[in-house]
Parts: C-alpha cells; sequence; structure tokens
C-alpha cells in the first residue's frame, strides 16, 4: 500500500474522466461518507476521498488535533498531481481542510473549491464542544445528525469512536486563518437553509476568500442536507466539471 492508497479511498473507477474530484470528510467522518456522491458523479468525475487518521482502516493511528498540521499532510499527498484537473469538496470540517489544502498547495490547487456546511473562516463562533463531556458530545453528535449518531448508544461504540470527534472538534474550534487568506480558484459554498451551525450570510462570507467567482447554492435541510440532496449536489459539481473542461 503506498501512502496515497492510505490517504485517498476510490469507491467507482472512472479511468477516462478528465477530472478528479477530492472529497474531505466532516468531523467524525470518513471516507465512506461520500460513496453515494462517488456513485452520483461516476464516470463523469474521478471520485477520491479522503481518510483522516483514527477512523476504519486508520483506526491504529492518532487523530489529528491541529487543522493546519492535518491539511499539510495532505497536501503533501496530493502533490503535485497529475495531468488532470482537480476540484476540491469539503463538507463541515471537510470545508476547512479542503480550503486549508488548497492555500497550502498554491500554484498546485485546484480549479474549484465546494465547500459545504460550513460558514467562512472569517466567521468565527466561540464553541467550545470539544470541551464538553461525553454525555453532552454525543447530545451535540444526535441534534446534528441523529441517524448516524444513534450507533453511540452503544457504549463499545462511544469507546472508539468519542476520541477521535473529540480530537476533530477541537481542530476545527481551535483553527483560526492567516488573516485575508484566499485561494486562486472559483469558491461554491453550499449550505442547508436550516442548518445551525451555518447560516446563508455566513455561508455567503466565503466569497471574501476568493480571488476569483463565487457561488451560493442553498437547499433545504439542517447540516447533513446533503445526504437528501446527493443527485442535486452532483449536478452542481458536474456544471463545474464542465466549465473545467471547456
Amino acid at each position: 500500500m503506498t501512502r496515497a492508497d492510505l490517504w485517498l479511498h476510490r469507491f467507482h473507477t472512472s479511468p477516462e474522466s478528465g477530472v478528479e474530484v477530492i472529497c474531505f470528510p466532516h468531523a467524525g467522518g470518513s471516507a465512506s461518507f461520500y460513496h453515494p456522491l462517488s456513485k452520483a458523479l461516476s464516470p463523469a468525475a474521478d471520485v477520491l476521498a479522503v481518510q483522516y487518521p483514527g477512523r476504519q482502516d486508520r483506526r491504529g493511528e492518532p487523530p489529528a488535533g491541529d487543522l493546519r498540521h492535518l491539511a499539510a499532510r495532505i497536501a503533501d499527498v496530493l502533490r503535485p498531481g497529475g495531468d488532470r484537473p482537480r476540484v476540491f469538496f469539503g463538507h463541515s470540517m471537510g470545508a476547512l481542510v479542503a480550503f486549508e489544502t488548497a492555500l497550502h498547495l498554491g500554484g498546485d490547487g485546484p480549479a474549484a473549491l465546494f465547500v459545504s456546511g460550513r460558514r467562512a473562516p472569517s466567521r468565527v463562533r466561540h464553541d467550545l464542544v470539544h470541551l464538553l463531556d461525553d454525555h453532552g458530545l454525543v447530545s451535540h453528535l444526535k441534534e446534528l445528525n441523529p441517524a448516524e449518531a444513534a450507533a453511540l448508544d452503544e457504549a463499545e461504540i462511544r469507546e472508539l469512536v468519542l476520541p477521535v470527534i473529540r480530537a476533530d472538534y477541537r481542530a476545527i474550534e481551535t483553527y483560526r486563518p492567516v488573516a485575508g487568506a484566499s485561494v486562486d480558484c472559483p469558491i461554491i459554498a453550499l449550505t442547508g437553509d436550516s442548518d445551525p451551525l451555518t447560516s446563508p450570510a455566513e455561508a455567503r462570507a466565503w466569497s471574501g476568500h476568493t480571488t476569483h467567482r463565487f457561488e451560493l447554492g442553498v437547499f433545504t435541510g439542517g447540516h447533513f442536507f446533503l445526504r437528501d440532496h446527493i443527485d442535486g449536489v452532483a449536478e452542481t459539481i458536474l456544471e463545474s466539471v464542465e466549465t473545467i473542461r471547456a
């Protein structure tokens, strides 16, 4: 197994595609979260999902507690890239990791950056979820994602995954961008109209983090609106892919 195989998972092979879509998971999430989106985008785009340390096949590794350091490690894996242009897609925590990874890559960065379910880095909320006790953390997760968090009722699962989720939240909540940080590619922000963690105005503030065009797409739903709008999100991504190909 190569280092790229450790960090990047491919669920559907699309060798004829002219573009790669690199997907970055949410806090506590894993590469497999993007299996449905990969299926929806295949074969038009070759989808690679990032696997952070500390989960699934990498559960023996300590999770990253520093978001900027995590992004630097991912950038090293993605550099220098191949012949095909890349699109980054990050949901929630993944939006920030994708943004920081693009900053690390500079001129080798993506042709477009999709930031989903996350307010702009310049819109800081002083959250302290990572300092909650286990009961408080589980309650928070159930409010955001009741279907997935229901598994946390099992003591063995809580013991396995809560340290990883807590480390992810620490990385998010202690992260501060470099003042004026922006990427040299279009940013497309997507958000749910009832997401408690990101208002449309906070999502629109991503416009200040690009030197190129900005677009905002608002879907019905909460923080994990993506699950109910896979086809719509895939269509939005493919529209950008067609622009890149042109």
